[in-house]
């Protein structure tokens, strides 16, 4: 929210993702067509084993969707202690991704970085669950990402299939489509069910356990394997 009060642009699509600064680099987190990874510049951070401060440009992050080298080969390594951002200072909007564009449509004459932000957080608010009313943890899954002939195949069989075009050749495929698709959005399970607006968002209604929790996640993972042949990866960290 600084960065949009001082007409920074680069984060605004990021708006009201629950968290820490130094945890966006670990997820490299990211929604409607951003992610961080394309904003930081680098990462410092104390290694655990020594306590020695380290400097990490954007490269020797490793970022990939969802993930960096601080959650893969680095896990529980290192505190980040502070991250530098490159924002810029020229008008620039990314609003092609899910709902902003229609979110804005009385407003694309006379676009402003406020306009975008305000878009992103009514998004966000109509649609996810806060955390502190509802227990979540935001997108549980990830969205998977194929092949475009993978795709081709999948078109076929589903022709109303949710996905988003990438480079390489490649289709991140909405996750939450195909969860909503299988039913997910009506059931529960000892207290756990999928949130009534995001099919990505596993909430716990009634006091669930982790194991309540991981077991519900597993049996939507089976159930998307056997209809669409493709395994859902977690997004959150399982301790």
């Amino acid at each position: 929210m600084w960065a949009v009060e001082n007409n920074f642009y680069g984060i605004e699509n990021l708006a009201l993702i629950p968290g820490e600064v130094g945890a966006s680099p670990i997820q490299n987190i990211g929604a409607y067509g951003m992610e961080v990874k394309d904003v930081i510049k680098e990462v410092e951070a104390i290694s655990i084993d020594n306590f020695k401060s380290n400097l990490f440009t954007n490269k020797q992050c490793k970022f990939s969707y969802r993930n960096s080298y601080f959650k893969s080969e680095a896990k529980g390594k290192h505190i980040i202690t502070s991250v530098v951002f490159k924002l810029n200072k020229n008008k620039e909007f990314n609003i092609s991704y899910g709902e902003i564009k229609s979110e804005l449509e009385n407003s694309l004459s006379s676009l402003s970085i406020k306009k975008v932000c305000q878009a992103v957080v009514s998004i966000r608010q109509r649609k996810l669950p806060d955390p502190n009313i509802l227990g979540n943890s935001g997108s549980f899954f990830k969205n998977p990402i194929v092949s475009n002939s993978e795709f081709k195949i999948l078109k076929k069989k589903f022709p109303d299939i949710v996905a988003f075009e990438l480079p390489y050749n490649k289709m991140k495929i909405a996750a939450g489509w195909m969860i909503e698709k299988l039913g997910w959005k009506t059931k529960k399970y000892h207290g756990v069910g999928v949130h009534k607006q995001q099919a990505l968002v596993i909430v716990n209604y009634n006091d669930a356990s982790g194991n309540d929790i991981m077991s519900f996640a597993k049996r939507i993972k089976i159930d998307i394997q056997k209809k669409f042949g493709i395994t859902l990866e977690e997004e959150v960290n399982i301790i």
